[in-house]
């Protein structure tokens, strides 16, 4: 399979005025950050009892895009897959940028970011998913850059070997971004099956968007993909979803049978804002629609309802990442259990937490840095091939036998 991977040119007014745009968000982004810091994170709406808001919503959403679109990239280099190789480096510059991007977020959110670089480094604790994520994160940076040079240099049994750590590795920097959530933390977030139901998430999520992204940039660049290809990734993405409507389903089954548990899930159900993009955003948009798309055989073979279905999943496990986040820190913590709290000088009960326009504005300018990021390696960086086709595999010729007038075969 021989491939031709190129530069763009990056002269049209359209390119220029995205970069400009994207360059712009991020200065709006980095201005409204020092405020933020200057005048404490209260402006933000965040409080005491919801100290983490819409940043860590996109950090964790970031993290899982990372994540799951190093498995494109994991079909032909872990795989051996050759037909989905023009998809690989793009995939790769883009797991990279929402890694940086996730860091960005979780870095804009902090009231002193000096320390980020400092306490999670000197003071180390294993017994910390806070403490062990920051080395996960930065390996798989640096995972992420090796696997590139190894695409770029076009050195086979390198790309195999460093695939394979990139993809094993991707599954533990979003498990333990889970297990944050997940292990002992509060009632709405504890539970062993949410490092896996992150993990499941990723998948779907980044394989939407590797799918728009694909579709995207070939028909911008006027480069050619075969309808197979992308029909395959939709089939993968289908299977994906079943996977997390299950972890959906036993989870909040979980909380509902156990009677310890069950006004909790009352709440996370039924209690707000976050239900309904719990079962309209993310079961009903994210899940059940698109899978009705996806696996009905008239409009499963159609790349346009297949893109429309790929936006829906990006929308939907946006929705996850929030109800994730969010009502596990608005839900009164159960501090002792069994016994009434008369007094307090916190106060209890539900706490609101509504996102800011300071947030937006501060998620709007990570997304100006990635994307700026992103054209620039489109410009500089040789990630798209000029053609991506599925290339029958020769089969080798079956000889002739003929036969002497004896009967007797001979080689022919």
């Amino acid at each position: 399979m021989d491939l031709k991977f190129e530069r763009i040119e990056g002269n049209s007014l359209s390119y220029r005025l995205m970069m400009l745009t994207f360059a712009v968000m991020a200065v709006v982004g980095l201005i409204t950050t020092f405020y933020i810091i200057n005048k404490g994170l209260w402006v933000t709406g965040m409080t005491n009892r919801v100290p983490w808001g819409l940043q860590i919503v996109m950090a964790v959403y970031y993290i899982g895009l990372s994540a799951g679109s190093l498995v494109i990239s994991g079909l032909y280099g872990v795989f051996g897959k050759i037909e989905y190789k023009p998809f690989a480096r793009i995939a790769v510059y883009l797991a990279m940028l929402f890694l940086i991007a996730g860091l960005l977020s979780i870095l804009t959110d902090q009231g002193r970011m000096d320390r980020v670089f400092v306490e999670p480094f000197v003071y180390f604790n294993l017994r910390s998913m806070f403490s062990i994520n920051p080395l996960l994160y930065i390996g798989h940076i640096l995972i992420c850059i090796v696997y590139l040079w190894a695409l770029f240099t076009e050195r086979r049994k390198l790309t195999t070997v460093v695939a394979t750590l990139a993809f094993g590795w991707a599954f533990c920097v979003h498990s333990g971004t889970g297990a944050i959530f997940g292990f002992g933390a509060r009632v709405l977030y504890e539970s062993p099956l949410l490092p896996a139901s992150f993990v499941a998430a990723a998948m779907a999520s980044g394989t939407a968007l590797m799918i728009l992204m694909i579709v995207g940039l070939f028909k911008l660049t006027n480069r050619h993909v075969d309808d197979g290809l992308i029909i395959w990734l939709g089939r993968f993405l289908a299977v994906c979803l079943l996977v997390v409507t299950y972890f959906l389903m036993v989870e909040n089954l979980y909380r509902a049978y156990v009677v310890e548990l069950r006004s909790a899930a009352t709440y996370y159900l039924f209690g707000g804002i976050h239900s309904i993009l719990f079962w309209i955003g993310l079961i009903l948009i994210g899940c059940v629609i698109p899978m009705f798309l996806l696996f009905r055989r008239r409009t499963g073979k159609q790349i346009r309802w297949i893109v429309v279905a790929s936006a829906l999943v990006v929308f939907g496990v946006l929705c996850e990442r929030y109800v994730i986040v969010l009502p596990g820190l608005t839900h009164a913590p159960e501090l002792f259990p069994g016994m009434e709290i008369t007094q307090s000088a916190i106060e209890e009960g539900v706490a609101s937490y509504s996102i800011s326009f300071l947030e937006i504005l501060q998620a709007l300018g990570v997304l100006g840095v990635i994307g700026f990021m992103f054209g620039w390696g489109l410009k500089y960086l040789k990630l798209l091939p000029d053609e991506a086709r599925i290339y029958e595999r020769a089969v080798p010729a079956v000889p002739k036998i003929r036969k002497d007038e004896r009967g007797i075969a001979m080689g022919g």
